[in-house]
């Protein structure tokens, strides 16, 4: 087998490992860190850290800011540190590396990044859902930076906790208000539509408690002339999205 298709071959394979359950972590370089050392803690390769952070050498330096891909997972009541690691047997020293934390204290909502490929995303919502957000996801956002998509489907999850919309995913993105759906995407079918891995990302994302809204639960094109939603407290504006409670 040539070099070139033992590449490809490692490359695709690694793509369906991360499949799924992959974010991006924002690490600190700290002293003694190396690119190898890395892709070690992190379980990526060093050219896909060195291709996502644009890095031409491997050459890093102390307090620089590198993006590598990993897991998240939401801290639950009742966890600590030595209970997620030996749920996801990984070290502490690991755990506490990886997020830049020197003691043990964590608190329940908070989310906290793992080597990549592990599965963290809660059982509490099935297959099914999660691809009907995606597909939300993508309908809305898909050509939208991907803190956008997120952005998207963390509006989605904070319907779904709030007593105002339906308690569930299903429930809240097929909603009908006055005879109108909350979504768009809904009426004109382009849900239906299959969603890109950037927005099945997004939703696991989403769904695993990442919010860059801080809560919102609406969003809307910056272009619209629609005075009630921007009468609406704004919470961020993403690009060409605007996010609001």
């Amino acid at each position: 087998m040539s070099k070139k298709i033992k590449t490809l071959l490692f490359t695709l394979a690694f793509s369906f490992f991360l499949g799924k359950h992959a974010y991006a972590a924002t690490y600190s370089v700290s002293p003694g860190d190396s690119l190898y050392k890395l892709g070690n803690l992190f379980n990526v390769p060093v050219s896909t850290i060195m291709t996502n952070n644009k890095l031409s050498s491997s050459t890093i330096y102390v307090d620089q800011k590198l993006n590598i891909l990993s897991s998240c997972y939401t801290i639950k009541s009742g966890d600590t540190l030595y209970s997620i690691s030996k749920k996801f047997q990984v070290p502490i020293a690991n755990i506490q590396k990886i997020n830049n934390i020197s003691n043990d204290t964590i608190f329940a909502g908070q989310n906290i990044y793992l080597p990549a490929g592990l599965d963290t995303v809660s059982s509490a919502y099935s297959a099914s859902d999660i691809s009907l957000l995606s597909r939300l996801i993508n309908a809305e956002a898909g050509g939208e930076p991907y803190e956008a998509q997120v952005a998207v489907g963390a509006v989605v999850m904070n319907r779904v906790k709030s007593a105002d919309f339906p308690n569930s995913i299903s429930g809240v993105i097929n909603e009908q208000i006055n005879g109108y759906y909350q979504f768009t995407p809904v009426l004109n079918g382009y849900i239906n539509n299959p969603a890109s891995q950037s927005s099945i990302n997004a939703a696991y994302a989403a769904i695993n408690g990442n919010d860059p809204t801080n809560g919102a639960l609406f969003y809307f094109d910056n272009s619209t002339t629609n005075s009630w939603l921007w009468s609406l407290p704004i919470s961020i504006e993403i690009d060409k999205m605007v996010f609001s409670y």
